[in-house]
């Protein structure tokens, strides 16, 4: 607690820093985002000469995508759907390339920070204990730790469900693999104590920390997005990750390999949603009313939520503490001016019952 409270105390200083601070932060996210633009506009131009009109498929937070071979060979495991697609255009040999991938993919570890998702460098390293293991088993029933066997089930699926289809100018090999019913689970469970760990260290609670990650990535700890959010609770390095590290007095900004890595992704995303609870919205009386605010604001900022009832922040607070927390909840999910933030909280409210069954 006395972390906690340490932490409320400094992110205070974060709403009154001065603007010139506040104005090259801003100038900063503008420069690298516009650069990861222009850097995932190449990428989709370079996939879309390769494969084809309509045949870009580029990494997300629930979608890990990964392109080997001159990108003539790609992996996607939609974490969503609880499939594996294995695809290639190769035109000579297209098994091998499809048979190389698969064993590769079912045997990758869960460092993400060793990938770049946006190469075609073979810089997949196969695990001792993969990160899939456990959510695919292979034809016999059993789950694939060991090169041997997840070659043999390649050469099973290469037999039995080897898929041909046209693009027009390419022909694209693939092969499909689900995933085990509660793929989503396992995936949850690798990470529950270091959601323990972050909870007790910010005081907010295990079940919304879980259920942001469901609903951010669906536990994919390669999860980029758009916007360059990165990892496993989607943190932004130059908005929620500036915030975190100033309130932690810290300088700059969490690196890409920080917020790849899962700890420090979550305690990070957590960090911040106890800033969210504590600063921001420490205003809302009403602790369901404040959970609701929170977690929409984790997902459009807490500006904007505020905006939602008031101008004027304080005015804000007033009006909000004024409403029953049903009131809060109906007024964010039908007037918060972003439609993906009125799904957000929502998606999140739904997902964080199931957890605090559990």
């Amino acid at each position: 607690m006395k972390k906690l409270l340490a932490l409320a105390l400094v992110a205070p200083l974060l709403i009154s820093c001065s603007s010139k601070k506040d104005d090259a932060y801003n100038e900063a996210f503008v420069k690298d985002t516009n650069g990861f633009d222009i850097l995932m506009g190449q990428f989709a131009h370079n996939i879309e000469n390769i494969w084809g009109m309509k045949e870009v498929l580029i990494a997300g937070p629930k979608d890990y995508v990964k392109y080997t071979d001159r990108y003539l060979t790609r992996s996607h495991i939609n974490f969503d759907d609880g499939t594996i697609t294995i695809e290639t255009i190769a035109g000579t040999d297209p098994a091998a390339h499809l048979r190389q991938a698969i064993i590769t993919t079912l045997l990758m570890g869960d460092d993400p920070g060793s990938i770049d998702l946006y190469s075609d460098a073979n810089d997949v390293l196969i695990s001792k204990m993969p990160f899939l293991y456990g959510q695919v088993v292979d034809n016999t029933g059993q789950p694939i730790r060991w090169e041997g066997r997840a070659a043999k089930f390649a050469d099973y699926l290469l037999q039995t469900r080897l898929k041909s289809r046209s693009t027009g100018l390419k022909v694209v090999y693939s092969v499909t693999i689900n995933l085990v019913p509660n793929h989503l689970d396992k995936r949850a469970h690798k990470y529950i104590g270091m959601v323990r760990k972050a909870s007790k260290k910010y005081g907010v609670d295990e079940s919304l920390i879980l259920a942001i990650m469901q609903t951010e990535s669906s536990f994919n700890p390669y999860a980029v997005s758009h916007a360059d959010a990165l990892g496993l609770m989607q943190v932004v390095q130059h908005s929620a990750g500036v915030d975190v590290f100033k309130a932690q007095g810290k300088w700059g900004k969490p690196s890409r390999s920080y917020l790849f890595d899962p700890e420090s992704n979550i305690d990070t995303g957590t960090a911040y949603l106890a800033i969210l609870q504590e600063s921001y919205l420490g205003g809302i009386d009403n602790p369901t009313s404040r959970r609701y605010a929170v977690i929409t604001a984790y997902n459009g900022g807490a500006g904007s939520v505020l905006r939602v009832f008031n101008s004027d922040k304080q005015r804000a607070f007033s009006i909000i503490n004024s409403m029953n927390a049903d009131d809060v909840y109906q007024t964010l999910t039908t007037r918060h001016p972003s439609a993906e933030s009125r799904r957000y909280l929502y998606k999140v409210n739904t997902a964080q019952k199931s957890y605090r069954r559990r």
